[in-house]
């Protein structure tokens, strides 16, 4: 067993993640989110209360976990400080939460480039979640964004944040034709922010360092999934961060030796949110009755996802540039209604099968998947606690997820309550 771990969507998020994370966080001392931003959206069921997490580690949820949010999270502090009143409300203690000194802050002129942008690129638009987490990565790599360390000199961050909304003004009035941000009342609604987020900022670099030097279990909470990787995804159809294993070793501060295990989350079937490619969707009855048994509607979108059966080759390319080391079976409870239930494990474009995921959308845009067909088990499989609970034909289709993507199935989840949650062994 290893002290750290890192929890990556295999496929295009909402994977499950968040009842990974929460299921792992009561053995955590700590865990960490290190990219993304409010984009994100982490179900989590506890007792028969649902929370809906998007900038906090699941792990608040666990009441001796401590939680971090990294530099690589694009940190939207409006959003931040609604969620833990959400959660204040709720009875959740929110008091071990910190944010990273280095971490971008999203502002409102992110959101409302971002809402410009998707409406300028009309037919071709990206899909965004309009949380303006594109064009805060743009300040980022630009070199003219404001970090969280930037708000804690009250002086000079009401002088750089004016300076910054008079120059998106000038973006979103004069290429976008839109209406300007009023300056004054965002600087004072920040320069307020900043006041209330000081007491939680800390040099997370040395707090994730310290935590795993010392011995401690450290659980690195993913965002998004690796299909929607910057470099590794189907770009352009993409997020803006590094969703994968490696991005905790920039979004962390995490050194690239350290020895951690990485666990792919992974659906029994496969779904999208948004535009892009998607070899296996069904648009029939058959992916309908998947959305509806699998409730598949964004966490925090509320737009309904695409679904599909399990594609083999997506699995495989995630746990190959993850370096996956084992897989969480989610929702296998959803295909209990079935005969027949199919398996991806390959593509075909024209006269050439494909085994490896391809980077050309051209490619994707033509491929048609080449199924295998596995027997449906048609028993109700969320009072199942064992392994040997499960019916014989759910093994065998788990046997073949595993051959498909070369990597075992450590965990199988059949609902989405903590004790819904069959593990192969100990994970932590």
């Amino acid at each position: 067993m290893k002290k750290a771990i890192a929890i990556v969507g295999s496929q295009w998020g909402d994977e499950g993640k968040g009842k990974i994370i929460d299921y792992l966080a009561g053995k955590a001392d700590m865990v960490v989110r290190a990219q993304g931003g409010s984009n994100a959206g982490h179900t989590v069921v506890i007792g028969g209360k649902k929370y809906a997490l998007h900038l906090v580690p699941s792990g608040v949820l666990n009441a001796d976990t401590v939680n971090v949010i990294g530099n690589g999270v694009a940190f939207d502090p409006e959003g931040f400080f609604d969620e833990i009143a959400t959660l204040e409300d709720g009875g959740v203690d929110t008091d071990r939460i910190y944010v990273s000194d280095r971490a971008h802050i999203v502002f409102p002129y992110h959101r409302r480039i971002d809402a410009l942008a998707e409406r300028a690129r009309g037919a071709d638009n990206l899909g965004t979640t309009l949380k303006g987490i594109g064009p805060c990565y743009m300040d980022k790599v630009e070199r003219s964004g404001l970090r969280v360390c930037d708000m804690l000199d009250e002086r000079s961050f009401r002088e750089k944040l004016a300076r910054r909304i008079d120059e998106k003004n000038d973006v979103i009035v004069k290429l976008y034709g839109g209406e300007p941000i009023g300056k004054a009342s965002v600087i004072e609604a920040y320069a307020a922010y900043a006041k209330r987020l000081a007491p939680r900022v800390r040099d997370t670099v040395v707090m994730v360092h310290d935590a795993v030097a010392s011995g401690k279990t450290v659980l690195f909470e993913g965002a998004q999934g690796s299909m929607l990787d910057l470099d590794l995804g189907t770009y352009p159809y993409v997020t803006s961060s590094h969703p994968v294993s490696g991005g905790f070793t920039v979004g962390a501060g995490l050194g690239a030796g350290t020895d951690v295990e990485i666990l792919g989350i992974t659906k029994a079937y496969t779904t999208r949110v948004g535009t892009g490619p998607m070899v296996t969707e069904l648009t029939d009855e058959t992916g309908d009755k998947i959305r509806e048994r699998g409730h598949e509607y964004g966490t925090t979108t509320g737009r309904p996802r695409r679904c599909g059966w399990f594609d083999g080759v997506v699995v495989r390319h995630s746990a190959r540039i993850n370096g996956t080391t084992g897989l969480a079976l989610m929702l296998l409870d959803v295909l209990d209604d079935f005969d027949e239930i199919k398996l991806c494990r390959a593509y075909k474009c024209g006269d050439e099968t494909i085994e490896h995921f391809p980077a050309g959308l051209q490619i994707l845009e033509r491929s048609e998947p080449v199924y295998r067909t596995v027997k449906g088990w048609r028993k109700d499989l969320t009072g199942c606690r064992s392994w040997e609970d499960l019916p014989e034909e759910a093994r065998d289709y788990i046997a073949a997820i595993e051959e498909m993507a070369g990597v075992p199935v450590k965990i199988v989840s059949v609902g989405p309550g903590r004790e819904q949650t069959i593990a192969r062994g100990e994970i932590l």
